[in-house]
């Protein structure tokens, strides 16, 4: 069996019989497309033909650039736009952009040497380690949009740097550590070999004038561990001193300083031990645990401004008379029309005015496969568009979109400790307390019993090796990495605790419209009653619901005009004048009381039934139908497999509630519920000693929501940032909430192993230390090996999966909750 040619430039397979060929090295060599011809033939033509004998990869396989990106790149000519992210030197701009499609040392060869062949370059530097391409040009020559062109012709795409500043200050941060930890390392060696030559195990035969200048010199070298590597430690000890608070730089600071001191006393009397190894190894090992612990929390705040560079940079607005402009994105204005094409992502929360499309969103709710969007339907800011053209209408910008909402419940939740955190920093500053009076009592025994010497090595062993780093990091770790595992499955935690009382939950009590179906309700049948044809009907009806987010208004669709005097009574319905009379939908006994007659029969048939009514009496019935969601079996078989209590508990008509129940195998339900029925039931299950956790859309629920001991909310129901659940689902996958108590319940047990073991190895080693049995180099080992040990167990959490399939949907009738 023959293979196919692999293309020269990219490796891809070359069709049979194509004509595409370009000279490299005095040999024709086979193309896959026009594209790679072109790219292959400007690398020759520039003279960089080096580039393949050098590369250790195939290229990226160009694309022919659509009008969109070129409009794009444009953008980044004008001047105010530059002001964000170049300098002027001279008569030369200066950028820092960041190169996308890097994959080997020759492709930084290519770059950077296709680029200063560029008319008007005079520089161009690319930084292999974070691909950030440092670029100076003079403006009059040459225009920025050109350059990138001309990188996107030979395969890689560049923007400007713009680094997100939490991000960027915690990277500065950790290359701070980083260089700390070197020096640290680096020195160590040296002492260590210096003070080896001292140690009598060693036998080393040195005069005495040797022997004070090994001294000296490891008082040198040791200094700047002392005053620049630990420097973070002393600044720490100093505030946490400052506020009546002990914490563990503390005791850093004790075992670090009083060694070097003692070393310094040994070095100038000429005698003794200096101390100076074991204050810089108890540096390095210090400074790596440190280290990894803020390279892990590196990681989290990067995947939070993942969130917020899913904007693009620009947008099409289609101004009055119908033209197109691309603009900066924040030169949108609420209000604006923009044009979404296929492949683009939405630039803001808004809504769709023409078109149809399906958008992925699972970067924000976890909900992986796309969802299908028309006319009618909001959109959020950072989604996909996946397949046709959309106009949609801006209505939130910045601040106010869904995807800003969710980083700041986002960031509020891994900042929020739980119950085991807090009683873990409280323990910690007990526990140093009990070490530093015990360092006392021992190392006056050991001065008594022995001599300074040893009392003095003892005292330091045992602040180095109860030094309660492991204890501190025990429980954020895991909430952390949890929180940001549970993101990705649809799920944001918005407060710490529910991770820690989620598995402590007996009661699961739900909510139906919205929750257990879809809330998009849809509106089967049309009863006029009393002579009011059914158009008349429909269009007060429509007037009415204009003024509610109810899933059941979006059934009955908008109208231009809307009713006056509007009010919204929750689980009842809604009153309102239209065209001069008082009228009342929803609920057939609300509708009626505002003519005081008696509510007329039902009529037959499936479906959640609303009347519309006036003050002369029964104007009409409507008939709305809902269906299950595909995982509301799957939930319920979960939970009731978790051994908890199920409770339906809703504002629907009793008998609609009955039938969902009965689908789902729900023993206990309870229908027509208002809001304050169901605050008193979820109390009086609170008082029984149970622990609740409540599952809702978030439109009529937020009393409950705010009452339950753990509440979820429908994030697609409700506004994300004024919601008082302890967490929002934001997919629609139901399952979601099964993985969330599973991660839950290892993230408890990965809490109480972490402070267990923190804590078993603290009370373990503290006897050892204080019998002479562990060396302060051992114990500084232990300390860091303990610490690596929490955090490597904290990280098991990132191990998670997307939410199960779904089954089939089936109808049911819907209601108001």
């Amino acid at each position: 069996m023959s293979h196919p040619t692999p293309c020269y430039h990219c490796g891809e397979p070359v069709p049979t019989g194509a004509p595409w060929h370009v000279t490299v090295f005095g040999e024709s060599r086979p193309m896959c497309c026009p594209g790679c011809q072109a790219v292959a033939e400007a690398i020759c033509s520039a003279g960089l033909e080096s580039y393949y004998r050098h590369r250790t990869e195939t290229s990226a396989n160009p694309e022919a650039m659509p009008r969109a990106l070129q409009e794009e790149l444009e953008l980044y000519d004008r001047d105010d736009v530059q002001q964000r992210f170049t300098r002027r030197e001279g008569e030369e701009q200066q950028a820092i952009l960041l190169v996308e499609g890097i994959s080997c040392a020759a492709c930084g060869w290519l770059i950077e040497r296709h680029l200063r062949a560029q008319p008007g370059v005079s520089d161009a530097a690319l930084n292999m380690g974070n691909q950030r391409l440092t670029l100076r040009w003079q403006d009059d020559q040459t225009r920025l949009s050109t350059l990138l062109k001309t990188l996107r012709k030979i395969g890689y795409a560049a923007h400007p740097y713009e680094p997100d500043k939490a991000s960027e200050q915690i990277a500065a941060e950790n290359r701070r550590y980083l260089r700390r930890l070197g020096l640290a390392g680096l020195l160590f060696m040296q002492v260590m070999m210096a003070t080896m030559a001292l140690s009598e195990e060693f036998n080393q035969d040195v005069t005495e004038r040797m022997a004070d200048l090994l001294r000296w010199a490891s008082l040198l070298m040791t200094t700047p561990v002392v005053f620049y590597s630990c420097a973070p430690f002393f600044q720490g000890a100093w505030r946490d001193l400052r506020n009546r608070r002990l914490s563990m730089d503390v005791s850093v600071s004790l075992a670090i300083g009083g060694a070097y001191l003692a070393g310094i006393y040994a070095t100038l009397i000429g005698s003794g031990e200096v101390y100076f190894d074991s204050v810089t190894m108890f540096a390095l090992f210090l400074l790596a645990g440190r280290y990894l612990e803020r390279r892990a929390r590196q990681r989290t705040v990067e995947s939070t401004a993942k969130l917020v560079n899913l904007l693009p940079p620009s947008a099409v607005r289609i101004d009055a008379d119908g033209n197109s402009q691309r603009i900066m994105l924040d030169e949108l204005r609420c209000g604006d029309v923009v044009e979404v094409r296929p492949g683009e992502s939405i630039p803001a929360d808004g809504t769709i005015i023409s078109g149809q499309s399906s958008l992925d969103e699972s970067a924000l709710s976890g909900e992986y496969l796309p969802i299908a969007k028309a006319a009618g339907d909001t959109v959020t800011a950072g989604t996909l568009n996946v397949e046709g053209p959309l106009r949609l209408r801006i209505e939130a910008l910045g601040e106010e979109t869904r995807l800003s909402a969710i980083v700041r419940l986002l960031e509020r939740a891994q900042s929020d400790k739980p119950r085991l955190g807090r009683l873990a920093d409280d323990v910690a500053q007990y526990f140093l307390l009990a070490v530093l009076l015990a360092a006392v009592v021992v190392g006056s025994a050991w001065w008594w019993a022995a001599d300074l010497h040893t009392a003095f090595w003892i005292v330091l062993a045992m602040l180095v090796a109860t030094c309660p780093c492991a204890l501190s990091l025990a429980t954020p770790t895991a909430l952390t990495t949890a929180t940001g595992s549970l993101h990705k499955l649809g799920l944001l935690i918005t407060r710490g605790h529910v991770l820690e009382g989620l598995p402590q939950i007996q009661t699961v009590i739900l909510d139906k419209t919205g929750t257990l179906t879809e809330g998009r309700m849809t509106l089967e049948q049309v009863l006029p009653l009393a002579g009011v044809n059914a158009d008349q009907a429909l269009r007060w009806a429509q007037m009415l619901e204009s003024h509610s987010e109810h899933p059941i208004a979006r059934a009955f669709g908008r109208s231009s005009a809307q009713a006056q005097q509007c009010n919204n009574v929750p689980g009842q319905g809604l009153e309102g004048e239209c065209d001069g009379q008082m009228l009342r939908i929803g609920k057939p006994d609300f509708a009626m009381a505002l003519s005081g007659q008696a509510e007329p029969e039902r009529p037959a048939g499936d479906g959640q039934w609303l009347l519309l009514a006036g003050e002369q009496g029964p104007l009409c019935w409507f008939a709305l139908n809902d269906r299950l969601r595909s995982d509301a079996g799957e939930l319920i078989d979960g939970l009731r497999a978790r051994g908890l209590k199920i409770v339906l508990l809703s504002g629907d008509h009793q008998r609609v509630v009955d039938r969902v129940a009965r689908t789902l195998g729900i023993k206990q339900a309870l229908g027509n519920a208002s809001p304050d029925d169901k605050l008193a039931f979820v109390q009086a299950r609170q008082a029984a000693g149970e622990k609740v956790m409540m599952l809702g859309d978030g439109v009529n629920d937020v009393p409950v929501l705010a009452s339950a001991d753990i509440s979820v909310a429908m994030g697609n129901a409700s506004d994300l940032a004024k919601t008082n659940a302890d967490a929002v689902l934001l997919g629609s996958h139901l399952s979601a909430l099964l993985q969330a108590m599973t991660i839950a319940r290892k993230t408890r047990a990965i809490m109480i192993e972490n402070l267990g073991w923190a804590t078993l190895y603290n009370l373990a080693v503290l006897p050892l230390a204080a019998f002479g049995l562990v060396t302060p180099a051992l114990a500084a080992l232990g300390m860091s090996l303990s610490s690596l040990l929490v955090v490597l167990n904290a990280l098991r959490l990132t191990r998670v999966g997307h939410p199960a399939g779904s089954q089939a949907a089936s109808h049911l009738p819907e209601a108001s909750a």
